[in-house]
């Protein structure tokens, strides 16, 4: 196996475990926008968003009651998202520069 694919691996392994486990560590204090809305005061004139009521809004994944879980899953989906993307990106794109050379 090659260097770049452990390497790879080892990365994508090390995302899923820091998107899966060590999220739940993460602060939960507001975001800075938040953070001002309430300082200036407009927070509480804020609505729902048009997404909030589908399935990863909030930082976690609809219909899973375990908050930590809830928090896990949706990092853990976000990242498999996120590679999936990004990896067919790459894959188009080396297909096209290869055809230009």
């Amino acid at each position: 196996m090659k260097k770049q694919n452990i390497f790879l691996i080892v990365g994508f392994a090390i995302s899923i475990f820091l998107a899966g486990v060590i999220s739940n560590y993460a602060s939960s204090s507001p975001d800075g926008l938040e953070k001002v809305a309430g300082d200036i005061g407009f927070l509480k004139d804020a609505k729902e968003h048009a997404n909030a009521d589908k399935l990863l809004a909030d930082y976690g994944v609809k219909g899973i009651e375990n908050e930590r879980l809830s928090t896990g899953a949706a990092g853990v989906i976000g990242v498999i998202a996120t590679a999936g993307v990004s990896t067919g990106l790459f894959l188009v794109l080396r297909r096209k520069n290869g055809a230009n050379k």
